[in-house]
């Protein structure tokens, strides 16, 4: 029986997997994306339920398709940016399997390819591209107390609204969009204190993360002719944000100094309690399934050129910020990577498997 190698397998199903897939099927190349995901929507399946974009609808698109939503909501919800990569994946009919969660990618030396594989079953193929996203991976930095804390402890990616924390004292540790939306959020329904290591960035109220994405990536290809105030992480003034600020609320405390079992201590030596802390504090690349491959340097990451592993060219990495591709992380910045990238991967197949 002949052995099946695909062009191109991609691993993940979010939205770095279908700009990536878009622009593969226009090339007419043979691939397949292995979702580990059970339904449509990627990372956007595990945010929490009040979570904006803080980039207007029709600058959030992926290649094809606009993104398009009610007038009323600027910044769109997370559930409407499900229903669009639903959308998006019905209508190009993208060969999608799930779930399949990749466990290792490793040369295949007798048919000169890469062996990707869930454990149960494997695929060949000339090229993959990993597009896991950083989301499955969350950091909480190791803070002097911290296990002695008695209360409950949450980071971000597993927040799920603020019922459950309604009526108790909770602490948002961490300065970025997520810290500032969850915290305003809380202010509402019960008490809660914002803490970071710096004092946060707000933007005015009329730079959005379309402005940033523009900014950071002028900064990075080296295309800025100044440096303008502002960058990914810098806080948008989404509607949420800016109601607590009008309500004189939005005030980051300095960090503390520990945790003690009850509470946490501030630099003045006082103490407060808290029943609950919300850890706002990022995440790093989710690339455990490469680790064989022995490619990776000592922060975790890749070396890569315009997506392409430099070490295992047969690799590229989409989606994962902008060590791989600038803004490789944002809706519109996958679109953008798979746009500039993929026919380099194209190229890179043509010329290799002749």
């Amino acid at each position: 029986m002949a052995i099946k190698i695909f062009d191109v397998v991609i691993i993940g199903g979010g939205q770095a997997a279908l700009s990536a897939g878009y622009y593969l099927r226009r090339a007419g190349l043979d691939f397949i994306i292995l979702d580990n995901q059970a339904t449509a929507g990627g990372a956007w399946n595990h945010t929490w339920p009040s979570l904006r974009l803080f980039s207007p609808a029709l600058y959030s698109s992926l290649p094809g398709i606009l993104f398009s939503t009610s007038k009323t909501d600027v910044y769109p919800h997370r559930h409407e940016v499900i229903a669009y990569l639903e959308r998006y994946e019905t209508r190009y009919q993208l060969p999608i399997y799930r779930p399949h969660h990749v466990k290792t990618v490793l040369p295949d030396t007798q048919h000169n390819c890469l062996k990707v594989s869930d454990g149960k079953y494997s695929w060949l193929a000339k090229t993959v591209i990993s597009a896991t996203g950083n989301w499955s991976h969350p950091v909480v930095p190791e803070l002097p107390g911290a296990k002695a804390f008695l209360g409950e402890m949450c980071h971000s990616a597993f927040y799920k609204g603020v019922e459950h924390y309604r009526g108790k004292n909770v602490l948002v540790v961490g300065g970025g969009n997520s810290g500032a939306q969850i915290f305003a959020e809380l202010d509402e329904v019960t008490t809660a204190v914002w803490v970071t290591r710096e004092a946060p960035q707000f933007l005015p109220d009329d730079v959005d993360g379309r402005v940033l994405f523009e900014r950071a990536t002028a900064r990075i290809t080296g295309q800025a002719t100044d440096q303008p105030v502002g960058g990914i992480g810098d806080i948008v003034m989404v509607p949420p944000v800016k109601a607590a600020r009008d309500r004189g609320v939005l005030q980051a405390k300095p960090m503390f100094t520990h945790f003690t079992p009850t509470g946490v201590v501030w630099q003045d030596d006082t103490e407060q309690a808290f029943d609950a802390v919300i850890w706002c504090t990022g995440f790093q690349p989710e690339l455990s399934h490469l680790a064989a491959l022995g490619i990776q340097e000592e922060d975790g990451k890749v070396l890569v050129q315009d997506g392409q592993s430099i070490k295992e060219p047969r690799l590229w990495l989409f989606g994962y910020g902008d060590w791989a591709s600038p803004g490789s992380a944002t809706l519109i910045g996958a679109g953008r990577s798979a746009r500039d990238n993929i026919p380099k991967l194209v190229d890179y197949i043509r010329q290799s498997y002749q």
